[in-house]
């Protein structure tokens, strides 16, 4: 999975990486009554997802044991909801990630007396509300009489939405982290009236800057190179340049649309310079050859679909034959409306 193309993923995921910060996001979340039941050990990351390869491009997930004050262990699976709007189907994403640790621990031990406590809770950072129930009955067509006797479980829902920013966390690593996911799926009016306060929390956490601003880079529509630079110069002035050079080759290198990649290479330093002339060389090249001009022009429309349904929610049929059966030259200039677009019909103005 590209980590540009899945830029929730990425920030999910390097947050999650420390036990401190990853300690702190379930001491702060999980309900009270589970969170006093934990042994103050930080949790162990459990290597692997347990998400099918289809669905990744929608959800990432974590998985953590723990170990509870009486000395058993607790497997806590934390699933992130990447769409900009409430799933009410989560619930059965969140069973087979559970399914498939439990059938993983039974081909490991075939022995096996107890299977192990898996608790699930959902990281949602949509734009709208989340207003459905947290509990996997509800996806079940049962009459009442039936439901003590079927499969049912809970789910903690974080919704990142209604929570105020300085109330995201207490911990300043994961506070910074979670406003920069909560705005990653707002318009983009909300995300640059945000940047201040992200910035203001990067302050407090310099060690994720990177990380929190190739998310931005790749999420915020209306984040230029001046505001870029202006961030890196509050915090870690002394490595503007460095970090300027190291932001502009990961873009470039993960052949982000030309929207994205003007964004740091703007003023042209030489060695971008060059490296977007060798490009466009390149691509004439190819151009006379149709197998590679045809898989670029299909690349191009897949990155445009997956950037319009992060920031617009579902596309319709229609809209996705249109964009599918579009030239190469059309796609870039719809990719560069995209940058500024407020609806769909924007993006496909002339």
């Amino acid at each position: 999975m590209n980590e540009i193309t899945h830029p929730h993923d990425r920030l999910f995921k390097a947050l999650m990486l420390h036990p401190e910060t990853a300690g702190a996001f379930l001491l702060e979340r999980l309900p009270p009554e589970v969170g006093r039941m934990l042994a103050p050990e930080p949790p162990q990351f459990v290597e692997g997802t347990l998400i099918e390869e289809r669905l990744q491009p929608y959800y990432s997930d974590r998985l953590f044991q723990v170990k509870t004050i009486t000395g058993k262990a607790l497997f806590v699976y934390v699933l992130l909801e990447h769409k900009s709007y409430p799933d009410r189907k989560v619930g059965l994403q969140l069973f087979r990630g559970m399914a498939a640790f439990i059938e993983q621990k039974i081909r490991e031990d075939e022995n096996w007396r107890k299977l192990p406590a898996i608790l699930p809770m959902l990281l949602y950072h949509g734009e709208q509300e989340w207003l459905f129930p947290n509990d996997f009955m509800a996806l079940l067509d049962a009459d009442e009489a039936l439901r003590p006797w079927l499969l049912n479980f809970c789910f903690p829902v974080v919704d990142l939405g209604p929570i105020p920013n300085r109330q995201l966390s207490q911990h300043a690593r994961l506070r910074a982290g979670l406003m920069a996911l909560k705005y990653g799926t707002r318009d983009p009016q909300a995300q640059m009236e945000a940047l201040e306060e992200i910035t203001g929390a990067l302050e407090e956490a310099p060690e994720l800057l990177i990380s929190v601003l190739l998310y931005l880079l790749t999420t915020f529509a209306k984040l230029d190179e001046n505001r870029v630079r202006a961030v890196v110069r509050r915090i870690k002035p002394e490595e503007e340049q460095t970090m300027m050079s190291q932001f502009a080759q990961e873009i470039l290198a993960k052949n982000m649309p030309q929207f994205a990649q003007e964004i740091l290479a703007k003023n042209k330093p030489e060695w971008v310079a060059m490296g977007r002339q060798e490009g466009r060389q390149e691509g004439r090249q190819e151009g006379r050859q149709e197998g590679r001009q045809e898989g670029r022009r299909e690349e191009a429309a897949s990155m445009l679909l997956k950037l319009m349904h992060r920031k617009f929610g579902s596309i319709p049929d229609w809209m996705r034959e249109k964009v599918q059966s579009a030239s190469l030259e059309l796609l870039e200039t719809w990719s560069d409306n995209f940058v500024f677009a407020n609806s769909v019909d924007e993006v496909f103005a002339s």
